[in-house]
């Protein structure tokens, strides 16, 4: 199992809830082997998790993977990597390079570019909290000129003078009575840079799903919450559906009504209620994997 952005442990712990612990309970006491594990520089993990990319990442998983194998009690042409958020992204960029890979598990993955990505998920956060239209359009334009630049450069050296020159000139007329949170401008300007000049996303803005998702040939579950607002199920499920290659193996594309992107029974879907919400993940989507993984045994 393979955890979401930011550092997480192997639990995947966010705000009281353990979704990985959860899936791995229900899996295991079906008779499915679950290995999971802490990010690197999390909880017993070692290693510097700020300065990895999700490709480091992905190195990380690919050794899990390749440690599972040496197991003589883990049949190793029948496993599974499953993927929450940036951990379904890291399974198809798995599946994309090992042909030994016998099934993905993608729970709420990217599918299209990150940075679209990030646009997307930022208006539709800002709508749920409230944002009027014409300011988070007004955002909209902003971040996406933000991220062009991003998209012309090769390396985060050659685009921080770019983008704190874009950064200064933009925020020049704000007043202080206006810094909200901050303790001066200058402290604004250094973590809006910050944001987008560390290394994980600036590949992220870069990086495109399109050319691993097709290069995936094996079988494949995809399941969203319709009311994921992080990895919106249309555009994100859409294009998995459209570029993963059609094929004989077992392929199950799935949106499920009123889940958020921690696939919990919502209102909104807005990350204000992720931790008000008793339930950690719902029955049915645990169900849905249970039953797929068992449709896919002898395949």
């Amino acid at each position: 199992m393979v955890s979401g952005s930011g550092p997480q442990d192997r639990n995947e712990e966010i705000l009281e809830h353990k979704p990985f612990w959860v899936i791995a309970d229900y899996l295991t006491k079906q008779g499915f082997a679950v290995l999971r594990y802490d990010d690197r520089g999390t909880a017993q993990s070692k290693g510097n998790f700020t300065s990895a990319t999700s490709v480091e990442l992905s190195q990380d998983a690919e050794s899990a993977l390749d440690f599972l194998k040496t197991n003589p009690k883990i049949n190793s042409s029948k496993i599974c990597v499953a993927g929450h958020s940036e951990g379904a992204m890291i399974s198809v960029m798995l599946a994309a390079r090992r042909k030994d890979i016998h099934s993905i598990a993608l729970l709420a993955g990217p599918g299209i570019q990150g940075g679209e990505l990030l646009l997307l998920q930022q208006y539709l956060i800002n709508k749920a909290n409230g944002v009027p239209e014409k300011s988070n359009k007004a955002m909209q334009r902003y971040n996406r000129k933000i991220y062009d630049i991003v998209l012309k450069h090769k390396s985060l050296e050659e685009v921080r003078p770019i983008l704190e020159k874009k950064v200064r000139k933009t925020l020049k007329k704000t007043k202080e009575s206006e810094l909200i949170g901050y303790p001066s401008k200058e402290a604004l300007i250094q973590e809006s840079l910050n944001n987008v000049c560390n290394p994980w996303m600036f590949y992220f803005i870069k990086y495109n799903p399109k050319a691993d998702l097709e290069k995936v040939n094996c079988h494949v579950l995809a399941l969203n919450g319709s009311k994921d607002l992080q990895v919106p199920p249309k555009e994100n499920l859409g294009a998995m559906q459209k570029y993963i290659p059609k094929s004989d193996k077992s392929q199950v594309f799935k949106e499920l009504p009123n889940l958020n992107h921690l696939f919990q029974e919502c209102e909104t879907g807005n990350l204000t209620e992720y931790g008000t919400i008793e339930q950690t993940i719902q029955l049915e989507v645990l169900k849905i994997m249970i039953d797929w993984l068992k449709s896919i045994q002898n395949k």
